[in-house]
Formats: C-alpha cells, structure tokens, sequence
C-alpha cells in the first residue's frame, strides 16, 4: 500500500480497528506473557533457596 499522508497511514485503508487493535492485542498479551516468565522465575528462585538451605540444615544435622 501506498500512503500519501499519516492520517492515510493510520486509517490502514478502512482497516484500522482490526489492524491496531491486532496490534495492541500482541503487545498486551506479549507484556503479560513478560511478567509471567518473570513471575515464575521469582518463585522458582525462591522455592530452590529455599530447598537449599533445608538440605544444608539436614546435612548438619546428620554430621552431628
């Protein structure tokens, strides 16, 4: 397609709800996907600190 102005562009032809809101859709969706990667790290992070300090504990324990 060829735009002659931003409005032209922005108007995607008589396209422009389905184009942008596909556009805002992906990012909404790729930003949540973000934060619940992120999510899930923290807890993993924690939950393996967590299980580490609880074998040491166990290991000392046995030693003594």
């Amino acid at each position: 397609m060829n735009w002659h102005s931003w409005s032209e562009f922005f108007a995607m032809g008589g396209y422009a709800l389905y184009v942008w809101g596909s556009v805002l859709m992906t990012i909404a969706l790729l930003g949540a996907e973000v934060l619940s990667v992120r999510a899930r790290r923290k807890n993993l992070l924690r939950q393996y600190s967590r299980w580490i300090r609880n074998t040491r504990r166990e290991n000392d324990e046995n030693k003594a």
